[in-house]
């Protein structure tokens, strides 16, 4: 086991007080996830009480605890355990000499995140870390640094937001050498008010630059030259990624042989030919961005390019499963994680680019968080939807009924009131060569309906 923090190292940096000597090599405040070795932070929880389940944590091999009561096992007794762990995020900060990238954006931060590391581990081996699932906020932030190995060379990590102000408190805690912006949409537009308040929101992850920090900004936004400003202040050198006058931009893009994209692209320095495993015309652009910070960094951009070709896709995030039927195959793609207007426009672009398919399926539930906006922003999907050439189309609640009145006799169209009702139309509708997109806001709750077509499959009809 290697040391990640010892009991001593926790305490100076918490100011609490260790039970006894102990050593941990990871770090967790979720029960359910404590492996042999961690430290578990017992946080106070809205519901429950992270000091009911330190117990359950020792029990699962936890090697120490931080707790704000005593407790019979290794532990180190502090006053406030959110506070302490984001003083420990603090000290792995300060002790670490790693690069640090920060990631935000209002679509495709996650699938970058993921990307980044990719790129980045393909050329330092094992010397990478980054947050995992969406560990983005004032809980996640802290959680991932802490996480952050000694001898880790560059770390990713990922900010999100629902208000002004989040991305700036985060950014210091991270004060990433390089920040990334990676699209501008109407996500959480229910508590900004608009795309341009959004820009500045997104915008905060510059303040926290380090001395000499690099910003990398995408050029396909109407914010462009506000996101350019923000930077201004406070990085280094400011890079564009995405197309027309980008600094770095493909020159062309073309599907690639068995799914994806093969891209020519004009880099900072040089030009590159790279194929990427992903599917849609956003994850072009996200590859750009990955790009363009791997080769500010000074690594090797064709080992990076490698990464990309080998990538795997994200549960909730473009993961594809063909899901075998009596007569032959159905292809799910499994988009359930997240969704906001332009996020839900690339994935149906995709859906309508696939080849070699029977029939288009979308199972469509609400985007959240739109607020007055909501009813427009959905309506407005229709011209995605119809131009993706769908032909069976399930929507999920009453905050889908203005699309459903853009298409009504456009489309073969379902409008169910739960995802129970869905899981049930589409199951009997299914037949071989089908390829159904599932995509709507994480609480819709959709991974449900994912799993039951992936795991259970009706006979074709």
């Amino acid at each position: 086991m290697s040391a990640l923090w010892t009991s001593e190292e926790i305490a100076a940096a918490t100011g609490g007080i260790a039970s006894t000597p102990f050593v941990v090599s990871g770090v967790t405040f979720d029960s359910r996830e404590v492996q042999p070795g961690d430290l578990f932070v017992a946080m106070p929880g809205t519901v429950h009480d992270g000091h009911k389940f330190v117990d359950q944590a020792f029990a699962s091999g936890a090697a120490g605890a931080i707790v704000s009561q005593p407790v019979s096992g290794p532990h180190v007794l502090v006053e406030d355990t959110f506070a302490a762990l984001q003083a420990l995020g603090r000290a792995s900060r300060e002790r670490t000499s790693a690069t640090i990238l920060g990631v935000t954006g209002s679509v495709g931060k996650t699938s970058t995140k993921e990307a980044l590391y990719a790129a980045l581990d393909r050329c330092r081996p094992g010397k990478v870390h980054r947050s995992v699932k969406s560990y983005n906020n004032h809980t996640g932030v802290p959680l991932s640094l802490a996480r952050m190995p000694r001898d880790a060379e560059f770390a990713v990590l990922e900010m999100g937001m629902n208000n002004a102000g989040e991305i700036a408190a985060l950014t210091r805690q991270i004060r990433p050498d390089l920040g990334l912006v990676t699209a501008i949409a109407p996500a959480h537009i229910e508590n900004l008010g608009s795309e341009e308040a959004i820009a500045d929101a997104k915008g905060e992850i510059f303040q926290g630059l380090e001395p000499g920090g690099i910003a990398i900004v995408p050029n396909d936004t109407a914010h462009r030259d506000r996101l350019v400003r923000a930077a201004r202040r406070y990085a280094d050198r400011i890079i564009t990624f995405g197309g027309g006058d980008a600094d770095v931009h493909a020159i062309h893009a073309v599907a690639a042989e068995g799914g994806g994209s093969l891209i020519s692209a004009a880099l900072l320095e040089r030009e590159l030919t790279f194929t990427i495993s992903q599917r849609g015309e956003h994850w072009v652009t996200n590859a750009l961005a990955v790009l363009a910070a791997v080769e500010a960094l000074g690594e090797d951009v064709a080992v990076a390019g490698l990464a990309l070709a080998d990538m795997a896709g994200l549960k909730g995030r473009g993961q594809r499963h063909m899901v075998p039927l009596e007569d032959g195959e159905v292809l799910l793609i499994d988009e359930s994680y997240n969704a906001n207007p332009a996020s839900m426009a690339a994935t149906l672009k995709s859906l309508g680019d696939e080849r070699d398919v029977g029939r288009r399926i979308a199972v469509l539930g609400p985007m959240r968080e739109l607020g007055e906006h909501s009813d427009a922003l959905h309506a407005g999907l229709a011209p995605a939807v119809l131009g993706a050439h769908v032909d069976r189309l399930i929507l999920i609640g009453d905050e889908m009924r203005p699309l459903a009145e853009q298409i009504v006799g456009k489309i073969a169209l379902d409008l169910t009131a739960t995802v129970d009702e869905a899981i049930e139309d589409l199951m009997q509708m299914l037949r071989p060569g089908d390829a159904v997109l599932v995509k709507a806001s994480n609480s819709v709750g959709l991974a449900k309906l994912v799993e039951h077509v992936a795991k259970a499959p009706s006979c074709s009809t």
